[in-house]
């Protein structure tokens, strides 16, 4: 499947041809599956798109496992890096109006843009992944969100248990909400696993700024930054910058921590010996559990949480580098299932 092929190139059908997107960068198709389809369903990625190897890459994978079980058609759309919410909206209304249902929208970035779009079709099911706020509720909405404080505490504790310095780093893509949860889950398993651990935190943006999810250039600085201050584990929260980060702790010889895929297995090779973990934030699974509800016409609308307990969120263990404490980080999971520990969120 092609990458990245200019949405202006995509027959969606004559319906489609809405004047004025707004911005100077076009959305981009990464192309439709043939065949007999029971399902026509559209998905609208975040920045980065396919192959940022973390949070786009995750939603992908459980579109492709529905694609695979259903027989679906599908269209995926990506982002420009600077583009506006009325991008978003259009890149939305292009979905529905060709027909696609459900449609599922990447990230919380398409929280207003897809509320008002799924309120300007109500006969389509839409999903988005990471928000429940107002502004993405309503009848044919789902809200697909995750414990990803929980994640990162397990990843806290790793790296707490695996430093030397005594002190960590936290790098984290824009400065929002969501970002600010896995900060606090890590801190507190840092914490948990080893008193007096220090965490140094940088974020990349600051918000209306989203390009530190795609930076890697600005990951790398961070960590240097932190590296050169004694953190010799660093975690990422920053999407496609975290390749920066991956690099910066590989020339410096000193442990990363991926997030939301397992990133050992993603990551470029060149960088991949010093990824110790990855918090797992199954986006796979949320994006091919809402289309299954879709295809068996048991859709409901409103808030499902992946928690820890629920096997939405987890740490990874592949390169066998932390198979030495994992049974300390299974017990502080146990605890957090069993409600023992209750995990910050900010």
């Amino acid at each position: 499947m092609r990458r990245v092929m200019k949405l202006a190139a995509v027959a969606l059908a004559g319906a489609l041809m809405v004047a004025g997107c707004g911005g100077d960068d076009e959305p981009t198709d990464t192309g439709t599956s043939t065949g007999e389809s029971k399902l026509k369903v559209g998905l609208a990625y975040d920045i980065g798109g396919r192959g940022d190897q973390s949070f786009n890459d995750a939603a992908a994978a459980g579109l492709e496992k529905a694609k695979s079980e259903f027989g679906l058609e599908v269209r995926e759309l990506e982002a420009s890096t600077g583009e506006s919410n009325a991008d978003k909206e259009e890149r939305l209304r292009l979905l529905a109006q060709g027909g696609f249902n459900p449609i599922i929208g990447v990230g919380f970035a398409y929280a207003e843009p897809l509320g008002k779009v799924a309120n300007e079709f109500p006969d389509t099911k839409f999903a988005i992944v990471d928000d429940a706020s107002d502004a993405s509720k309503g009848a044919n909405i789902a809200n697909l969100t995750f414990a990803e404080n929980e994640g990162s505490f397990l990843v806290g504790v790793i790296a707490a248990l695996k430093s030397q310095s005594g002190t960590v780093g936290f790098v984290g893509g824009v400065e929002v909400p969501l970002i600010k949860k896995f900060e606090a889950g890590y801190k507190a398993g840092a914490e948990a696993g080893k008193a007096g651990t220090k965490v140094q935190s940088t974020y990349l943006t600051q918000p209306p700024d989203f390009t530190g999810f795609n930076d890697p250039a600005k990951g790398k600085t961070a960590a240097e930054g932190q590296i050169d201050a004694g953190a010799d584990v660093v975690y990422q929260a920053a999407g496609g910058s975290g390749g920066g980060v991956f690099q910066a702790a590989q020339a410096a010889g000193k442990m990363a921590i991926g997030v939301d895929s397992d990133q050992y297995a993603t990551a470029d090779p060149a960088v991949r010996d010093v990824i110790i973990t990855s918090m797992l934030k199954k986006v796979d699974v949320a994006v091919f559990d809402f289309i299954k509800t879709v295809n068996d016409d048991v859709f409901k609308a409103g808030e499902k949480v992946y928690d820890l307990k629920a096997g939405g969120v987890d740490y990874s263990t592949s390169g066998g580098k932390i198979d030495d404490i994992k049974a300390q980080v299974d017990g502080f999971k146990e605890k957090i299932v069993a409600g023992e520990i209750k995990v910050p969120t900010s």
